[in-house]
């Protein structure tokens, strides 16, 4: 069986239909999401309600959370008092994105689960327990197995980190789809998995950045700006602009 995860879309809707079009193209017999489906970006409503439409089975998200649990991003951030101003920008982004969804789609992500389990595939948007930490790419075997061997799978996937990679750890894989949206590997392409009888590999999608990088000018949206640069660049940004860079 083979089955792509698709994760952190974070409202993207250009992305998420570039992606749509690879994927009817790789022919999956099974599309699992990973999460974060809405803040971050101009259009969360028409994400969600697309997915929606689909039937995708998946799991909930951290920003996913936010929406739903405000109080969840206060919490994080009492434990990463460094994050503050990132943060801020995130519950500023959550807002825009909780007007925009309203209750009834906001309920929907309410029930989303934590964990699903597909054949050999664990799928969690970071890690088991926990929607707000996960390890990095760069995480020691060690630390990989002891996060994820406890899901019991042969294939352990998580989203989250906005890095994908595919590693071999104690007789499992652990894989991260990346993300559709904001990648942070340099790569500004769409990014998502595909497992094909317990092998797993990263798929990667252009897509029209600017004018999606628009389409957040048009919206709106907060924090825009730091929006388009993440998307242009492919890595986390700071929420300052360089003073020689304009939008």
């Amino acid at each position: 069986m083979r089955i792509a995860i698709v994760s952190d879309i974070h409202g993207n809707l250009t992305a998420f239909e570039a992606v749509l079009a690879d994927l009817s193209q790789t022919a999956p017999d099974l599309i699992l999401h990973g999460g974060d489906l809405a803040e971050g970006g101009p259009r969360p409503s028409e994400v969600v309600d697309r997915i929606r439409e689909l039937g995708w089975p998946g799991v909930v998200g951290n920003t996913d959370e936010l929406l739903f649990r405000p109080e969840s991003l206060a919490e994080f951030a009492q434990k990463a008092p460094k994050l503050a101003p990132l943060l801020g920008a995130i519950e500023e982004l959550g807002a825009a994105a909780r007007e925009a969804l309203e209750n009834e789609r906001i309920e929907w992500l309410r029930r989303l689960p934590h964990v699903h389990f597909e054949g050999p595939v664990a799928l969690v948007h970071a890690s088991p327990g926990n929607l707000w930490r996960a390890p990095t790419r760069d995480a020691s075997d060690a630390e990989l197995e002891s996060v994820y061997a406890p899901l019991g799978r042969q294939v352990a996937v998580h989203g989250h980190i906005h890095q994908p990679y595919v590693r071999t750890v104690g007789g499992m894989t652990v894989a991260n789809s990346g993300s559709v949206s904001m990648p942070y590997d340099g790569d500004p392409r769409a990014s998502y998995l595909l497992v094909d009888d317990a092998r797993a590999y990263i798929r990667r999608v252009e897509y029209d950045i600017e004018c999606e990088i628009q389409a957040g000018f048009d919206s709106g949206m907060p924090h825009a700006e730091w929006v388009a640069r993440i998307l242009r660049s492919g890595r986390p940004q700071s929420l300052e602009a360089p003073a020689s860079q304009g939008a």
